[in-house]
């Protein structure tokens, strides 16, 4: 539910364990599939689909309940295994988190993520090559007497970008938690492509990509 072109909280958007709600807001039941070497994607891949998901950011998190670049909820990275790892995903690293979501996507297939398609993600790809171990800090070494004369240089520390802004409208519906699109058409008895197609320079380019407090025009 999240991507850079606009913003969200979508119940649909994130990897599921149990449904998935697609952008008309019907719910769909998922079927487990027994995990096998089929259920696979390349990282390349998984950049894509986190592209989709979430501008990239492997370790987001705005709030939203969705986490990390490929934007788990808590109850799926638990599912997928990913625990084991960190106890959200915004706090794994990249590799653990494609492993986690390699687990999610033999359990449920690619269409656990709505960005599926925008990333070509599919159940029959090739395994990824991940190293999902825990990085260890290094020791520094010791100094020899030389060395330890010297005045270090100061380090240089690179700032982490900030995520853009929200773009928050000035429309008569403030959108709250768990809305949706075809959930706020619904009360409105309209349909949820008009609101997007009222609300698009708010959205931006993906109808899923709602936040709460945004205010939508329906």
């Amino acid at each position: 539910m999240l991507i850079f072109k606009g913003k969200h909280r979508r119940p649909s958007k994130a990897a599921r364990v149990a449904t998935l709600a697609g952008v008309a807001g019907a719910a769909v039941a998922v079927p487990l599939m027994g995990a096998t070497s089929a259920s696979a994607a390349s990282v390349a891949t998984w950049d894509k689909v986190a592209q989709c998901e979430s501008g990239g950011n492997w370790s987001i998190n705005t709030g939203n309940g969705y986490y990390g670049g490929l934007q788990f909820s808590n109850s799926s990275w638990a599912a997928a295994g990913g625990t084991k790892y960190a106890p959200r995903a915004d706090l794994a690293t990249k590799s653990q988190q494609i492993a986690a979501a390699e687990k999610l996507l033999a359990l449920q297939g690619p269409g656990a993520w709505s960005c599926a398609g925008a990333g070509g993600l599919t159940a029959g790809g090739p395994s990824p090559d991940l190293d999902s171990s825990t990085p260890v800090a290094k020791s520094a070494p010791e100094k020899s007497d030389a060395a330890v004369k010297r005045t270090p240089a100061a380090p240089k520390h690179e700032s982490t970008p900030a995520a853009p802004k929200k773009n928050q409208g000035h429309g008569n519906y403030t959108v709250k938690a768990g809305d949706t699109l075809a959930k706020i058409a619904k009360a409105h008895g309209t349909h949820w492509k008009a609101v997007y197609a009222a609300n698009k320079s708010v959205i931006g380019g993906n109808p899923n990509l709602i936040f709460p407090g945004q205010k939508l025009h329906v």
